[in-house]
């Protein structure tokens, strides 16, 4: 037997989009007024799935999740300009880069865990979901 467990975490961020193989007018022209410096309050909700332990009953443990995603991610984009973050170096920093981005990193830090899927959710009207692969 396998279960899923999500776990919502919360951070705020500074971004900008910007595509840097596209000149100043260009980006401003696809990205409009998110070409500017502006912030967030992020949602990444995570959810691995595991076979329950027999003696706690639990897939993972919370607070080894916690700490987990504590320490790959949010530790290194709370309260930062994204764009400035080495893990993310290179990614255009859209919900959608953002998701593939923290499931590349998330991924070999899960341990016995799978992840299974990545949500950035950026607004209330914006959420970001990434399951692997391609």
């Amino acid at each position: 037997m396998t279960l899923e467990l999500t776990r919502v975490y919360h951070f705020s961020a500074a971004h900008r989009l910007e595509n840097a193989a596209l000149s100043p007018d260009a980006n401003a022209a696809l990205y409009g007024m998110c070409h500017r410096p502006h912030g967030h309050n992020y949602y990444l909700e995570v959810t691995v799935a595991g076979r329950p332990d027999p003696v706690t009953g639990m897939a993972l443990d919370l607070e080894r999740l916690d700490a987990t995603v504590g320490r790959a991610v949010l530790d290194r984009v709370d309260h930062e300009a994204l764009e400035g973050v080495d893990a993310l170096r290179g990614v255009i920093t859209t919900g959608e880069g953002l998701a593939r981005a923290f499931w590349r990193i998330l991924e070999p830090a899960v341990g016995e865990a799978r992840l299974r899927r990545v949500s950035v959710v950026e607004t209330a009207k914006n959420r970001f979901e990434y399951r692997g692969g391609a």
